[in-house]
């Protein structure tokens, strides 16, 4: 059951909010009390999720912001205290994945560069820029998307690479935040369904296969545990990783099939 008031008074600021995880995201905190800036380089659809918001009654506004831009980042921020009077929890959702080559050899280094801005370098700015006021806050937590791609060796060089160093920067940025009094966390889903996956229903069926909890994931699964980790149920947790996975990372589901 959702609690309604468990955010109630707090800024939020998501990225990468007009769909999937980050607009569960914005829905979970909003349901729960919060006021939201729904943030993505895809102002419209973003401004369509905030609208969604707030014909429920729920408070939501909608910004545009290129996480890969300083400015603009530093803008969402800024707008989010204007509007909020307070920043009170940072979700950095925001990320670039681009398909493998079939040789790593054949990696373009534009390629690679883009997706680490977009996935790593991008969160960098969002906590330098949100930092301050999550201080001033007083409660001030930021929760950061990563991925079991990060753990495991699944597949997208730059994009694992980028999520196994959102891990790093969680770790070294709750050791900073601690005597602020700002917690940091991180949550790594496993396979998701999102709109990156239409079209694809067959390939999410052969997963639904190898996960030890018989499906993939919902975006709610996850907005769900990003909740968790910045309310204050969790106030003695920071620089953690929470798996969210069904199993993935901590069951061979393969292996056991074998000696079954």
């Amino acid at each position: 059951m959702t609690d309604t008031t468990r955010f109630e008074g707090y800024g939020v600021l998501v990225t990468g909010a007009a769909r999937g995880i980050g607009a569960a995201t914005a829905r979970r905190f909003a349901a729960e009390g919060a006021r939201v800036l729904v943030t993505d380089v895809d102002e419209e659809e973003a401004e369509k999720t905030a609208a969604a918001l707030r014909e429920q009654g729920l408070a939501a506004e909608a910004f545009g912001c290129d996480v890969g831009d300083r400015t603009s980042v530093e803008s969402a921020v800024a707008r989010a205290v204007a509007a909020f009077g307070s920043l009170d929890v940072l979700v950095n959702n925001a990320y670039g994945c681009t398909p493998d080559t079939p040789l790593f050899e054949d990696e373009p280094d534009d390629v690679w560069a883009r997706d680490l801005d977009l996935t790593l370098t991008s969160a960098y700015r969002c906590c330098r820029a949100a930092l301050p006021h999550l201080v001033t806050s007083g409660r001030g937590a930021i929760v950061t998307i990563g991925s079991v791609n990060g753990i495991q060796g699944i597949g997208n060089h730059a994009y694992s690479a980028a999520k196994a160093g959102l891990g790093s920067l969680t770790r070294t940025l709750a050791g900073h935040a601690a005597p602020r009094g700002v917690r940091v966390n991180l949550v790594a889903p496993g396979t998701v369904r999102t709109t990156a996956w239409a079209g694809r229903e067959d390939q999410l069926e052969a997963f639904r296969q190898v996960y030890p909890l018989g499906r993939v994931g919902e975006p709610e699964d996850i907005a769900a545990a990003v909740a968790f980790l910045a309310s204050l149920d969790a106030s003695w947790i920071t620089g953690t990783t929470l798996v969210v996975d069904g199993g993935l990372t901590a069951i061979n589901s393969a292996f056991r099939l074998t000696i079954s």
